[in-house]
């Protein structure tokens, strides 16, 4: 099963908003199976953005906690495919069209799940579910793709 890493799980993990958090996110991280987990491009650019603008960090240091993420995780694209199906999403579902092209390349991609703690826990769309990864009940298909890895 694959997953897609959103936006604020990342930052979760680089320790933006709190200690709880990032042990939840850096948890699941090493817990995830190999070769499970993608990153969007989408999700590139906006840690990007939190690192710099919330966490106060140079856009040198954002850049190296890029590479990192990047060098763990593949990242995949947004085509114009993808980005069509996103204006779709977003018209339809009314989100916000960045989140939906999150989810629209997780689903491109083939991912299962995206986990994000910023969209509607439980939306299921293109064959994508997201997961709240901090819920304080775990999602079964979270747990799933955790029991693989075990």
């Amino acid at each position: 099963m694959k997953v897609a890493l959103d936006t604020n799980f990342l930052a979760y993990a680089e320790g933006v908003n709190g200690a709880d958090r990032r042990a939840v996110a850096l948890d699941l991280v090493k817990r995830l199976p190999a070769g499970s987990a993608i990153i969007p491009v989408q999700v590139i650019g906006e840690l990007f953005n939190v690192l710099v603008r919330k966490a106060g960090r140079t856009r040198g240091e954002a850049r190296e906690a890029l590479q990192g993420w990047r060098d763990a995780f593949p990242v995949a694209d947004t085509t114009a495919e993808a980005m069509q199906a996103a204006v779709d999403l977003a018209s339809d579902h009314k989100f916000g069209i960045w989140d939906a092209v999150i989810l629209s390349v997780s689903s491109q991609a083939g991912c299962r799940l995206l986990l994000s703690e910023d969209m509607q826990d439980g939306f299921t769309w293109g064959g994508v579910t997201v997961v709240n990864p901090f819920a304080a009940t775990r999602h079964t298909l979270l747990e799933a793709l955790l029991s693989d890895a075990d």
